[in-house]
């Protein structure tokens, strides 16, 4: 196996493990705040479900991120290396200060910047780039609108309980934690598996796009050890600047982003899982009473979406760049 492949599918895990310590906020920082359960807790039993999620739920994503984007036969491994680059940058700029961006942005900024710099804006399959940015864009429009009325529902199915509904808020959340930290591992895992599978399409080791045993199970891995290692400046941002969470906020919450990254899963669509969670955190706070969100917050998390691709795209760019002139 050449240097250069070696290079790819070290970086690629490099991603999919600070992909794991990124989102590992979202999946675990409501049921924290909420005192469901404690952060070692939440963070084990999220690392062994984000593991299993993608051999339970196939490999439909990764297809869409690995042969839906960029022409393969106009890449080459200097063009990936450039991609992952970038969006491993980004990532650990965002991580150092804090905010929550997307990883999913992040590395589809960072194909573009890269394949364009590399192989020409020919190089893009613009169906394929479209269908991404709808559900990457799309996704978090719905997670607020699913969380605004599935808290109203579960509102006016609890008007008459009594204060131990919380009992139920919390210990339920074992159930809806679980399905969105599967629903995670399932679709942000095969963003990974893709692009090593990409890889191994463009180096000759594979005749036709079809994901290997060995790469879901390394995915899964990276991905399920980031998680447990968790990201805790990410966590307090989530899990508390919005507003106080309640178990009532965490639940909804958790039921909502998982119902959304499921569907989007089955359907082979990429989506941000910091996107889907925090519109849906908002949402949920906003079916009670708008001036309840701090939306100062929800204004500096908009922003970090609104550049990601732009600067992952640019670092993925200068990254081809100095890899073709200085190293390969």
């Amino acid at each position: 196996m050449p240097a250069e492949l070696i290079l790819v599918i070290g970086l690629a895990l490099l991603f999919d493990f600070l992909n794991g310590i990124h989102d590992s906020s979202n999946i675990v920082a409501t049921m924290i705040a909420s005192r469901a359960f404690s952060p070692q807790k939440a963070l084990a039993m999220t690392a062994v479900a984000e593991f299993l999620g993608p051999f339970l739920f196939g490999v439909t994503v990764a297809k869409t991120i690995g042969d839906e984007i960029a022409q393969s036969s106009a890449l080459d491994l200097k063009v990936i290396i450039a991609c992952l680059v970038g969006a491993i940058v980004w990532n650990l700029l965002t991580w150092f200060l804090g905010i929550p961006s997307s990883s999913s942005h992040a590395l589809i900024g960072g194909m573009v910047g890269a394949v364009i710099a590399g192989a020409g804006f020919d190089a893009i399959k613009l169906h394929g780039f479209q269908k991404v940015l709808i559900a990457l864009f799309a996704s978090p429009i719905i997670g607020f609108v699913f969380g605004f009325f599935i808290t109203r529902v579960i509102y006016f199915l609890a008007q008459n309980a009594t204060p131990k509904i919380n009992w139920f808020f919390k210990k339920g959340q074992l159930i809806t934690a679980l399905g969105m930290a599967f629903s995670h591992g399932t679709n942000d895992a095969q963003k990974t598996m893709g692009i090593i599978t990409l890889s191994l399409l463009i180096s000759g080791y594979l005749s036709e796009f079809t994901v290997p045993f060995w790469v879901i199970a390394a995915s899964a891995g990276a991905i399920a050890l980031g998680t447990a290692t968790g990201g805790w400046k990410l966590i307090r941002t989530l899990g508390g600047k919005f507003y106080k969470i309640r178990p009532v906020h965490s639940f909804a919450t958790q039921l909502t982003s998982g119902l959304v990254i499921l569907s989007a899963s089955a359907l082979g669509l990429p989506v941000s899982t910091s996107q889907v969670v925090s519109s849906a955190i908002i949402g949920v706070g906003s079916s009670e009473r708008l001036g309840k969100i701090r939306w100062s917050v929800a204004g500096d998390i908009l922003t970090a979406w609104m550049i990601t691709i732009p600067a992952s795209a640019l670092f993925a760019a200068v990254a081809y760049w100095v890899i073709v002139r200085f190293i390969f």
